[in-house]
């Protein structure tokens, strides 16, 4: 696996590898959500500065790390390349390049709770509510 740079071109690709992710770890986002957080994901990677992906050796875009202003505002995986280090490579590639220092985590999402606290995260703090208000509570991680 590689690490590089997403083009625009990729944009939907990523879009997709987003859906696909959080449709297999996120058990608490409803159809109704999705919808709604669709276009607002395939908007935000032209916003986001330090976006990198996630390649398999024949260049097949399988996941991304997005950070802004240290922050990782977000880390997905093609659910069939789970398990097999590439979002560790892509947080470590964030660390190094991008100085990411915290990250906001779904509660209800305990796979990535413990997949931040195992690369040195803590929690900090909690909202009730995510970023759109709808009521899934989210901690605020810091290394």
């Amino acid at each position: 696996m590689k690490i590089s740079r997403i083009e625009p071109s990729e944009f939907d690709r990523a879009a997709e590898l987003w859906e696909a992710s959080v449709r297999a770890t996120h058990d608490f986002v409803t159809e109704a959500d999705l919808d709604v957080f669709r276009p607002l994901v395939r908007a935000s990677f032209g916003e986001i500065e330090q976006l990198a992906g996630l390649r398999t050796d024949d260049g097949l875009l399988i996941g991304f790390i997005g950070v802004e202003d240290g922050n990782v505002e977000m880390l997905f995986l093609d659910p069939a390349y789970r398990g097999q280090g590439g979002g560790s490579l892509l947080l470590e590639h964030a660390f190094a390049h991008f100085a990411a220092t915290s990250v906001d985590v779904n509660e209800q999402n305990p796979q990535a709770i413990g997949f931040y606290e195992h690369h040195g995260f803590v929690q900090v703090s909690r909202s009730e509510t995510d970023s759109t208000g709808k009521p899934y509570p989210i901690l605020h991680l810091k290394r």
